[in-house]
């Protein structure tokens, strides 16, 4: 699936991804691979990245903590979600 994260300076981030975990108001879940489409706001936390070969731009690089060669998190202090058609589009403070 794709996942685009997009804050107020630039993108962030956008490539293939094979899982995104995010912080939502009802808590913390997961989307994989044929999700149901959903909406939903972000609360302050960390979205997980995992996927292979993940390549983000050298000047937003530092702001992921890389946890493995396959998986990276993102802070945030909020933000919202669509996921619709295995595409993940996050506006994120």
């Amino acid at each position: 699936m794709i996942l685009e994260i997009v804050s107020p300076e630039a993108t962030l981030f956008k490539g293939q991804v094979t899982a995104v975990s995010v912080p939502g108001i009802n808590g913390e879940f997961q989307m994989l691979n044929n999700h149901a489409p959903i909406v939903s706001l972000l609360i302050e936390g960390r979205i997980k990245i995992a996927g292979t070969n993940l390549q983000f731009e050298p000047q937003f690089e530092s702001r992921f903590e890389k946890i493995d060669n396959n998986t990276y998190y993102l802070p945030i202090k909020s933000g919202t979600l669509e996921l619709k058609d295995n595409r993940i589009n996050i506006l994120a403070n």
